[in-house]
Protein backbone atom coordinates (compact mmCIF):
# COMPACT_ATOMS: atom_id res chain seq x y z
CA UNK A 1 0.00 0.00 0.00
CA UNK A 2 2.86 2.37 0.87
CA UNK A 3 4.46 1.75 -2.54
CA UNK A 4 1.21 2.51 -4.35
CA UNK A 5 0.74 5.70 -2.36
CA UNK A 6 4.31 6.89 -2.94
CA UNK A 7 3.97 6.03 -6.66
CA UNK A 8 0.74 8.02 -6.81
CA UNK A 9 2.34 11.00 -5.06
CA UNK A 10 5.33 10.83 -7.42
CA UNK A 11 3.01 10.71 -10.42
CA UNK A 12 1.11 13.75 -9.15
CA UNK A 13 4.35 15.72 -8.70
CA UNK A 14 5.58 14.64 -12.13
CA UNK A 15 2.23 15.68 -13.58
CA UNK A 16 2.44 19.05 -11.82
CA UNK A 17 6.00 19.45 -13.12
CA UNK A 18 4.89 18.62 -16.66
CA UNK A 19 1.99 21.05 -16.35
CA UNK A 20 4.27 23.82 -15.13
CA UNK A 21 6.41 23.34 -18.22
CA UNK A 22 3.35 23.95 -20.38
CA UNK A 23 2.44 27.16 -18.58
CA UNK A 24 4.54 30.03 -19.87
CA UNK A 25 5.11 33.43 -18.33
CA UNK A 26 2.73 36.16 -19.38
CA UNK A 27 4.03 39.15 -21.25
CA UNK A 28 3.66 42.64 -19.85
CA UNK A 29 0.32 44.41 -20.22
CA UNK A 30 0.30 46.63 -23.30
CA UNK A 31 -2.23 49.18 -24.50
CA UNK A 32 -2.65 47.73 -27.99
CA UNK A 33 -5.39 45.71 -29.64
CA UNK A 34 -4.70 42.01 -30.03
CA UNK A 35 -2.75 41.39 -33.22
CA UNK A 36 0.69 41.53 -34.76
CA UNK A 37 2.93 44.60 -34.89
CA UNK A 38 6.56 45.36 -35.63
CA UNK A 39 9.01 46.51 -32.95
CA UNK A 40 12.71 47.39 -32.82
CA UNK A 41 14.78 45.15 -30.57
CA UNK A 42 18.46 45.41 -29.63
CA UNK A 43 20.62 42.53 -28.42
CA UNK A 44 23.58 42.94 -26.07
CA UNK A 45 25.86 40.33 -24.54
CA UNK A 46 27.59 37.18 -25.61
CA UNK A 47 30.60 37.29 -27.89
CA UNK A 48 29.02 39.76 -30.28
CA UNK A 49 28.87 37.19 -33.09
CA UNK A 50 25.15 36.45 -32.67
CA UNK A 51 22.37 38.81 -33.60
CA UNK A 52 18.57 38.87 -33.69
CA UNK A 53 16.34 40.13 -36.48
CA UNK A 54 15.13 43.68 -35.92
CA UNK A 55 12.50 44.90 -36.30
CA UNK A 56 10.73 41.78 -35.15
CA UNK A 57 7.13 40.68 -34.72
CA UNK A 58 5.37 41.83 -31.55
CA UNK A 59 2.24 39.79 -30.87
CA UNK A 60 -0.41 41.07 -28.50
CA UNK A 61 -2.61 38.33 -27.02
CA UNK A 62 -5.24 39.21 -24.44
CA UNK A 63 -3.52 42.56 -23.91
CA UNK A 64 -0.11 41.02 -23.21
CA UNK A 65 3.07 41.41 -25.28
CA UNK A 66 5.11 38.61 -26.84
CA UNK A 67 8.01 38.88 -29.28
CA UNK A 68 9.27 36.59 -32.00
CA UNK A 69 13.02 36.38 -31.58
CA UNK A 70 14.87 35.12 -34.65
CA UNK A 71 18.55 34.41 -34.07
CA UNK A 72 21.25 34.67 -36.72
CA UNK A 73 22.04 31.00 -36.09
CA UNK A 74 20.16 27.70 -35.97
CA UNK A 75 22.28 26.55 -33.01
CA UNK A 76 20.04 27.95 -30.24
CA UNK A 77 18.03 25.14 -28.68
CA UNK A 78 16.25 27.00 -25.87
CA UNK A 79 15.88 30.37 -24.19
CA UNK A 80 15.17 31.17 -20.55
CA UNK A 81 13.10 34.25 -19.76
CA UNK A 82 12.18 35.09 -16.17
CA UNK A 83 13.05 31.53 -15.09
CA UNK A 84 10.84 29.90 -17.76
CA UNK A 85 12.32 27.77 -20.55
CA UNK A 86 11.18 28.36 -24.15
CA UNK A 87 11.81 26.00 -27.04
CA UNK A 88 12.12 27.06 -30.69
CA UNK A 89 8.88 27.49 -32.60
CA UNK A 90 10.53 26.24 -35.79
CA UNK A 91 11.92 22.76 -36.35
CA UNK A 92 13.90 23.50 -39.48
CA UNK A 93 15.52 26.48 -41.06
CA UNK A 94 18.64 28.51 -40.94
CA UNK A 95 17.70 30.44 -37.79
CA UNK A 96 16.33 29.50 -34.39
CA UNK A 97 13.03 31.28 -33.69
CA UNK A 98 11.37 31.68 -30.28
CA UNK A 99 8.19 33.35 -29.05
CA UNK A 100 8.92 34.86 -25.65
CA UNK A 101 7.06 37.23 -23.35
CA UNK A 102 8.11 40.86 -23.39
CA UNK A 103 8.55 41.76 -19.73
CA UNK A 104 9.65 45.38 -20.14
CA UNK A 105 9.91 48.14 -22.72
CA UNK A 106 12.66 50.72 -23.15
CA UNK A 107 14.97 49.00 -20.67
CA UNK A 108 17.13 45.90 -20.80
CA UNK A 109 15.40 42.56 -20.31
CA UNK A 110 17.80 39.77 -19.28
CA UNK A 111 17.48 36.44 -21.11
CA UNK A 112 19.57 33.32 -21.38
CA UNK A 113 20.03 31.48 -24.66
CA UNK A 114 21.59 28.05 -24.95
CA UNK A 115 23.79 27.48 -27.98
CA UNK A 116 25.30 24.26 -29.29
CA UNK A 117 27.57 26.08 -31.77
CA UNK A 118 30.68 25.48 -29.67
CA UNK A 119 30.28 21.70 -29.50
CA UNK A 120 29.02 21.35 -25.96
CA UNK A 121 25.90 23.37 -25.06
CA UNK A 122 26.56 26.75 -23.41
CA UNK A 123 24.06 29.06 -21.73
CA UNK A 124 24.87 32.65 -22.62
CA UNK A 125 23.50 35.75 -20.88
CA UNK A 126 22.00 38.38 -23.18
CA UNK A 127 19.95 41.52 -22.78
CA UNK A 128 17.08 42.37 -25.13
CA UNK A 129 15.73 45.92 -25.29
CA UNK A 130 12.36 46.53 -26.93
CA UNK A 131 11.55 50.12 -27.92
CA UNK A 132 7.93 51.15 -27.33
CA UNK A 133 8.16 54.20 -29.61
CA UNK A 134 9.03 51.90 -32.54
CA UNK A 135 5.84 49.82 -32.40
CA UNK A 136 4.21 49.99 -35.80
CA UNK A 137 2.34 48.08 -38.42
CA UNK A 138 3.50 44.56 -39.22
CA UNK A 139 3.77 45.72 -42.83
CA UNK A 140 6.88 47.69 -41.82
CA UNK A 141 8.83 44.47 -41.41
CA UNK A 142 11.35 43.76 -44.18
CA UNK A 143 9.90 40.26 -44.55
CA UNK A 144 6.45 41.72 -45.25
CA UNK A 145 7.87 44.19 -47.77
CA UNK A 146 9.61 41.31 -49.56
CA UNK A 147 6.29 39.44 -49.77
CA UNK A 148 4.67 42.50 -51.36
CA UNK A 149 7.50 42.80 -53.91
CA UNK A 150 7.12 39.12 -54.86
CA UNK A 151 3.33 39.51 -55.17
CA UNK A 152 3.72 42.56 -57.46
CA UNK A 153 6.33 40.72 -59.55
CA UNK A 154 3.98 37.75 -59.98
CA UNK A 155 1.14 40.05 -61.07
CA UNK A 156 3.42 41.78 -63.60
CA UNK A 157 4.71 38.47 -64.99
CA UNK A 158 1.23 36.94 -65.28
CA UNK A 159 -0.21 40.17 -66.73
CA UNK A 160 2.65 40.36 -69.22
CA UNK A 161 2.10 36.75 -70.23
CA UNK A 162 -1.61 37.34 -70.82
CA UNK A 163 -0.92 40.52 -72.79
CA UNK A 164 1.72 38.72 -74.84
CA UNK A 165 -0.75 35.93 -75.62
CA UNK A 166 -3.37 38.36 -76.97
CA UNK A 167 -0.82 40.39 -78.94
CA UNK A 168 0.55 37.24 -80.58
CA UNK A 169 -2.98 35.97 -81.26
CA UNK A 170 -3.91 39.30 -82.89
CA UNK A 171 -0.75 39.32 -85.02
CA UNK A 172 -1.49 35.81 -86.33
CA UNK A 173 -4.90 36.85 -87.67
Amino acid sequence: MKRKLSSLIAAVFIGIGAFSCICQAAGMDIDKEDGEYSIQVDLEGGSGKASVTSPTILTVKDGQAYAQIQWSSSNYDYMIVDGEKYLPTNEEGMNSVFEIPVLSMDEGMPVIADTTAMGAPHEIDYTLTFYSDSIGSKSQLPQEAAKRVVAVAVVIIVGGGILNYFVNKRNRC
